[in-house]
């Protein structure tokens, strides 16, 4: 643990991404390699289950370390990191603890088979012998919210640079259904072979918001432009005689959708297909709303199936016949996907993303003014003689999304951020009118500058109405402007309605209270915009 808290401290006094990725390079080359094994999963979202519940690690610290627990939940508000404040509060260590981070890991995994004294007795027990900051990183991992502001990119930049395997190859490894209890560094990283894991995926390539003017893309002529399709990204593998449907997230969800199970023996070995998972019926998608009602079911009822039917959306071709074709220009992999779908009767689940068929810029805006009618967030433009990279990359493929949908709305309810906000009100809570009421409606936490953020901190501290722990009610005074994604209907909202994706555009101080937006607006748009 000793390594692995190291490189935390490193990593933490840096925003620097050069920093980062040396950091992590010098960890990766003298860590044991179980605990490189750990350390990559850890950074790839790849967390164990949790085995403690939180209001039990609370007593418990607060038993340790001779704090009211009243107090503790006090602190707590104000650094706004349980693991944190537990690592912060508890007294000094009075052993010293030399083990490895693969052997806390098991540490935590072990406690699932404890009932709570056990717990209880284990990780006291373990806070004992750590320090502050090995206690901190305890408390993240056993809690499951292990976060220390790396992304996978940067990780695999790094472990590259210590192993001198290449970036692209190494990514791709790294890829897939496996755990550090079901294989080690040398297997997964060192020895691995692209073709040892039929379910494997190969990493997404993602596109940048469109930044500047069309024209600036140079001739129409070289683009391929297509809808932004509203479903879930996914990648569908047939290998093996087998089909895997592998979601952006890298979450194996092929039991998920049963549609696909029979592409297995409709699509030939060695095909690999990006698209969406899109709900589709009567010849035209559905809107992201009726997908969600399948999202996070672990079983798919019959009426479900008919309620909130998919399709795979095909954007690109990925493998063909066994050949990792990504390399090949678009225009290329485009017509070989073509045919592919051309060839194969499907019955309809697998269909192709229609290319926008425009001569010019002008064309294609009006094209873009279409999407919500269309269930589409906007368009897609793609170099054609591009490959299909890895990672977010500028230059080849861009989206160019509609506007956000907005909403004119009073704050009337503030709450303090957490980790390096947590001394800043920055999770707001927004009402619009109904009658002389102000209904709440959404929350919303980002969009701001940080100048913004301390000015709104101290209003909220001089005009507190109400407390209710970390929250506050305000006095109704400032009006923000929302922008959001997409609008239903909610049973869980006062206002009716649930918008995705909300975020503060700007702060109206310009306008007055009196003329925000009324929950009527909010039904209007819900009308025109959350149908499915």
């Amino acid at each position: 643990m000793k390594h692995f808290a190291d490189l935390f401290r490193k990593l933490d006094r840096t925003t620097k991404t050069n920093a980062k990725v040396e950091a992590l390079a010098d960890y990766f080359r003298i860590a044991p390699p179980d605990d490189k094994l750990w350390t990559i999963a850890l950074l790839s979202h790849r967390r164990p289950r949790r085995t403690v519940n939180s209001r039990l690690f609370r007593s418990w610290a607060a038993e340790l370390s001779g704090v009211d627990l009243w107090l503790l939940e006090e602190s707590y508000h104000v650094v706004g990191d349980l693991a944190e404040t537990l690592a912060l509060v508890l007294p000094p260590p009075t052993e010293r603890s030399d083990h490895s981070l693969s052997y806390w890991m098991g540490y935590i995994q072990g406690l699932a088979n404890y009932d709570d004294e056990g717990k209880r007795e284990a990780v006291m027990a373990a806070w004992r012998g750590l320090d502050t900051t090995e206690r901190f990183l305890f408390n993240k991992l056993i809690t499951g919210g292990f976060r220390i502001g790396v992304s996978q990119k940067l990780m695999t930049r790094a472990l590259s640079k210590a192993t001198d395997i290449e970036e692209n190859k190494l990514a791709h490894r790294l890829m897939g259904n496996w755990t550090p209890d079901d294989t080690t560094f040398e297997d997964l990283v060192i020895n691995a072979s692209e073709g040892d894991d039929d379910s494997r995926p190969y990493p997404f390539y993602l596109a940048y918001q469109l930044e500047q003017e069309l024209v600036e893309l140079g001739e129409p002529i070289d683009w391929q432009a297509e809808h932004k399709w509203d479903g879930i990204r996914g990648q569908l593998i047939v290998r093996g005689g087998e089909v895997f449907v592998w979601s952006r997230g890298e979450e194996l969800v092929t039991d998920k959708y049963p549609e696909y199970h029979p592409l297995a023996d409709l699509l030939p070995d060695g095909t690999v297909i990006d698209g969406e998972i899109l709900p589709f019926a009567e010849g035209r998608p559905l809107g992201f709303n009726v997908l969600q009602t399948r999202i996070g079911r672990k079983k798919v009822s019959k009426k479900l199936l008919q309620d909130a039917p998919v399709i795979l959306m095909a954007y690109d071709l990925l493998e063909w016949n066994g050949e990792d074709i990504r390399p090949r220009p678009l225009a290329e992999r485009r017509t070989l996907l073509e045919q592919l779908v051309d060839q194969v009767d499907t019955d309809g689940v697998l269909q192709l993303s229609p290319v926008v068929d425009y001569t010019d810029w002008n064309e294609l805006a009006a094209e873009r003014e279409t999407a919500r009618e269309k269930n589409s967030e906007g368009l897609m433009l793609k170099r054609k003689d591009s490959a299909y990279r890895q990672g977010r990359k500028k230059g080849d493929w861009w989206k160019w999304k509609v506007d956000p949908l907005t909403i004119d709305a009073v704050m009337i309810y503030a709450q303090r951020g957490h980790g390096r906000r947590a001394n800043l009100y920055t999770d707001f809570t927004f009402g619009v009118w109904d009658g002389d009421q102000l209904v709440p409606f959404t929350k919303a936490y980002s969009g701001l500058t940080d100048k913004e953020f301390n000015r709104i901190t101290a209003w909220v501290r001089r005009n507190t109405v109400e407390r209710f722990g970390p929250v506050r009610s305000v006095k109704p005074q400032h009006v923000f402007e929302i922008g959001f994604e997409g609008i239903r209907k909610s049973t869980r909202h006062k206002s009716g309605v649930a918008l995705r994706f909300p975020r503060m555009l700007r702060w109206r101080e310009d306008k007055p209270v009196e003329e925000a937006n009324t929950k009527e607006d909010l039904l209007q748009l819900l009308e025109q915009y959350g149908g499915g």
